[in-house]
């Protein structure tokens, strides 16, 4: 199984960016999807998930109304749209993929990460 994330990058406070994370080597529409981010030192959080259907979407507090998970079935991507960025969210995000564990896990696989920074 691999997850590769993408589309990283910096920008100033304001900003959008779009992650996206192809599936390999699994049944993409069989696994819920989620966005977690990680600062040095601290532990891994959960931002956002999106069912196996796509119909179910869960958010942490912080992103709601700024960021939007989405996913392509056919395509075995998920993305995460990143809008009204702020020098907060600077992170690595990881994206993952779980059976049964929408929407805070357990994850079963994960990616190697993608650096999101954001200047004041």
């Amino acid at each position: 199984v691999q997850l590769q994330a993408s589309g990283g990058g910096s920008v100033q406070a304001g900003g959008s960016l779009r992650l996206s994370c192809a599936a390999s080597g699994l049944a993409f529409r069989n696994y819920a999807m989620g966005w977690f981010s990680e600062i040095p030192g601290k532990e891994r959080e959960f931002v956002a998930a999106i069912s196996r259907s796509g119909l179910r979407i869960s958010y942490t507090d912080p992103v709601k109304g700024r960021f939007t998970i989405s996913r392509d079935n056919l395509k075995n991507t998920v993305y995460l749209q990143m809008d009204s960025l702020k020098p907060e969210d600077t992170a690595v995000y990881y994206c993952a993929a779980t059976r049964l564990g929408y929407p805070r896990g357990p994850y079963n696989y994960w990616g190697p990460g993608t650096q999101v920074t954001v200047s004041s």
